[in-house]
């Protein structure tokens, strides 16, 4: 089984096919986020260490960190993001102990962050441009990380689905070259509005199971694109992710925060047995039950890792017998 294995100084994260899905935290994140893009440039980090804590609370396994901020008073990204990629992350790696995934478009603050990133973090990304896989994979290759590779090349991004997956098969290939084997490479579909593209989600479905099957590698994207535009974004959004779970998806860059789109994220780890015996949902459910029926949880949570039978710790009530119609 294919496994891409993210660390932090005292964790490791396994992004793989046997695994529980993994969460990559998008908060931490300026695009789009005016107040935190202010905060950043005059050095006030309070919004990162809130946003740190909340996304492991709500059950991140890796958090994405992006200093992608345009300065006022600079507007030049080389110069301003690779320092701030840096003080971003060693302030986070003070607060919380799970593995980071450095996210920037600027080759620059990549190898920043990799210079003080602790553990083995996940790069986010390299694309099929020649130019930029130039200089992206031998960053991967000299710190020995794995890499986001997004399904997009010189041409920009097609609408079609086999030439979204040409992109990624020749990523994997030139990873190949530099000695970069297949499982350090996490592929980005790309998900394409299911607003604007009715065929969006039977598209990355379909996408997931050959980049699976054909190239034997884990796949990540960033989740709420499939419900832009739309109302109930959650409520997309928390369909979408189990059934890309059934695809063979193994991560995405999301929000933890979501809970309706976390809960869909358990049950089906829990339905495809990436939950064993069932015990990372029981106690998921004991936070929202009375205290009596926490003690219970808990106490059921014990007996799973005892490795008693699921069914019975939880006291399953008898299924009632139905009479066929005469």
């Amino acid at each position: 089984m294919t496994r891409t294995i993210v660390e932090s100084a005292s964790k490791t994260a396994i992004i793989g096919f046997d695994q529980p899905f993994c969460v990559i935290g998008e908060r931490i994140n300026p695009t789009g986020r005016k107040k935190l893009a202010a905060e950043l440039e005059a050095g006030d980090f309070s919004t990162v260490e809130s946003d740190a804590l909340a996304q492991v609370a709500a059950g991140a396994t890796i958090l994405d960190i992006n200093a992608g901020v345009v300065y006022n008073s600079n507007p030049n990204p080389n110069e301003t993001e690779p320092p701030l990629m840096q003080e971003v992350i060693n302030m986070v790696q003070g607060l919380v102990d799970i593995p980071l995934c450095i996210d920037s478009s600027v080759p620059a603050a990549l190898e920043a962050g990799l210079q003080v990133c602790k553990g083995r973090p996940l790069l986010n990304s390299v694309t099929g441009e020649e130019d930029k896989l130039e200089l992206i994979l031998p960053l991967v290759k000299k710190y020995n990380v794995p890499v986001v590779a997004i399904s997009n090349d010189d041409t920009g991004i097609s609408e079609d689905p086999d030439v979204r997956f040409a992109v990624a098969k020749k990523i994997v290939e030139r990873a190949a070259d530099f000695g970069i084997p297949a499982h350090d490479v996490v592929v980005d579909p790309l998900v394409m509005p299911i607003g604007a593209m009715a065929t969006a989600g039977l598209q990355v479905f379909e996408l997931v199971r050959r980049l699976r099957m054909e190239l034997g590698v884990n796949t990540t994207c960033g989740a709420s694109n499939i419900s832009f535009g739309l109302p109930n974004r959650n409520g997309v959004n928390a369909a979408f992710l189990p059934m890309a779970m059934a695809s063979g998806m193994t991560s995405a860059i999301m929000n933890p925060m979501h809970s309706l789109e976390m809960d869909a994220i358990r049950a089906a780890n829990l339905l495809t047995n990436n939950d064993p015996h069932g015990g990372a949902w029981i106690k998921r459910t004991a936070f929202h039950q009375p205290k009596a029926k926490q003690a219970h949880a808990n106490a059921v949570v014990g007996g799973v890792v005892a490795g008693n039978a699921l069914v019975t710790l939880v006291n399953y009530p008898r299924m009632p017998r139905y009479k066929a119609n005469n």
